[in-house]
């Protein structure tokens, strides 16, 4: 890890400051009740701004530990999911054509 003088937060506070009110709204909360049946978990949001606020003030070491394993389990988290889709190579040998006309006409 970089020395404490020149580490920045991996996002501005106000970044985490935005999450955390997003999480907090009737909007979200709804969507993600309806979609994982049970209320978003905001909490992180807040430590992670709070650990921010901490760092800008004091350059807590401890701050900067915290924000640093939120963000490295956030991106393992993001990458734990596999793709829906199989990428291409290439595209289709016959990419060109045109497209068959409907069998209606």
């Amino acid at each position: 890890m970089a020395d404490a003088g020149s580490w920045q937060p991996p996002r501005p506070c106000e970044a985490y400051r935005e999450e955390w009110k997003l999480c907090r709204s009737a909007r979200h909360f709804l969507h993600h009740y309806y979609v994982h049946g049970e209320p978003p978990a905001c909490a992180q949001w807040l430590r992670d701004l709070t650990s921010c606020r901490d760092w800008e003030e004091s350059r807590s070491a401890k701050a900067q530990q915290s924000l640093c394993e939120s963000e490295r389990a956030r991106i393992q988290a993001a990458q734990k999911h596999t793709l829906v889709w199989a990428l291409r190579q290439r595209p289709p040998a016959e990419w060109h054509l045109p497209l068959p006309q409907e069998k209606d006409e």
